[in-house]
C-alpha cells in the first residue's frame, strides 16, 4: 500500500539520534534477544520434524486442461506445498483479495523447493475462469489450480493458510498446515516492512507514541477496494484500463 503523504511528514516523529558507541550498544541488546528468538524457531522447527500426518482423499483439482488428479499436482515430486488462495466470487480483480496475492507472489519461482524435492502450486477457492483470470492479471508462473466444489474439509475450505503435502504412491498425506499470522513467514515484503523504522503502520502494533498508525485495526488489507500492490507492480494494467470494471 502506498503510504498516504499526509500520515509522513517532517513533523512526523522519528527515533532518537545517537553516536555510534550508543548505538552499537543498543543494537548488541537487540541482537541477543533476536537470537533467542531463532534459537526458538530452530525449536519449533525440530518440533514440526516430528509431527505425525494425516491421509487425505485423492480428489481432482481443476487447471487449465481440466480435471487432474491430487496427486499429479506432485509434478513428480515427493512434497508439495500448497498456498490457498481466498475467491471473492462475482468481484472483478481489483476486488480480489490482497492478502493471498501478498503471500503468493512472495514465490515467484520455485527452483530452491524443486531442487529439495517439494513442489508449489496455488489452491484458489472460486472457477477456473476466474483462476485463469487472476493468475494472468499478476503475471503468476507457479501453477493453479481450481478446487471449488472439493468437499474435503483440508482442501476445499479454510482459505488463506499454506499446506504441505506428502506423497507415498497413491496416498496424500498432510505433514503441516499454516494460517492465520503463521503465514507471514512466508511474505517476505511483510518481513521487510517489520524490522523498519514504522513498522507496518497497523493499529494493533505496539509503537512509541505519535508513530503513524493510519491503517484500519483490522490489519493491512483493503476490503473496500483494489488491492494498492496489484496496481503498481511494474507492467501492470493501468487502472483506467479495468474502468469498465467498476461497479
Amino acid at each position: 500500500m502506498t503510504t498516504d503523504p499526509a500520515t509522513i511528514d517532517a513533523r512526523t516523529p522519528v527515533p532518537p539520534v545517537v553516536d555510534r558507541a550508543t548505538w552499537d550498544a543498543a543494537y548488541e541488546d537487540l541482537l541477543v534477544r533476536e537470537k533467542a528468538h531463532t534459537r526458538a524457531g530452530d525449536a519449533l522447527a525440530a518440533a514440526r520434524r516430528r509431527m505425525p500426518m494425516m491421509e487425505l482423499p485423492v480428489v481432482d483439482v481443476v487447471g487449465p486442461d481440466g480435471p487432474v488428479s491430487l496427486l499429479d499436482v506432485f509434478d513428480g515430486r515427493d512434497q508439495l506445498v500448497v498456498y490457498k488462495h481466498m475467491a471473492h466470487v462475482g468481484e472483478p480483480i481489483e476486488n480480489q483479495c490482497e492478502g493471498c496475492t501478498l503471500s503468493v507472489y512472495g514465490l515467484h519461482e520455485p527452483s530452491y523447493l524443486h531442487a529439495r524435492g517439494m513442489s508449489f502450486a496455488v489452491f484458489f477457492e472460486g472457477p477456473w475462469e476466474l483462476a485463469s483470470e487472476l493468475r494472468e492479471f499478476m503475471g503468476y508462473t507457479v501453477p493453479w489450480y481450481s478446487v471449488a466444489g472439493v468437499g474435503d474439509p483440508t482442501l476445499g475450505t479454510e482459505f488463506g493458510e499454506w499446506l504441505w503435502l506428502m506423497r507415498r504412491g497413491d496416498r496424500v498425506y498432510l505433514t503441516y498446515r499454516v494460517t492465520g499470522r503463521g503465514t507471514e513467514a512466508i511474505m517476505p515484503s511483510m518481513q521487510l516492512i517489520d524490522r523498519g523504522v514504522y513498522g507496518r503502520g497497523e493499529r494493533w502494533e505496539d509503537s512509541p507514541e505519535g508513530w503513524p498508525q493510519p491503517y484500519a485495526p483490522s490489519g493491512f488489507w483493503r476490503v473496500d477496494g483494489r488491492p494498492v500492490p496489484q496496481w503498481t507492480r511494474p507492467g501492470a494494467t493501468p487502472v483506467a484500463a479495468q474502468a469498465h470494471h467498476h461497479h
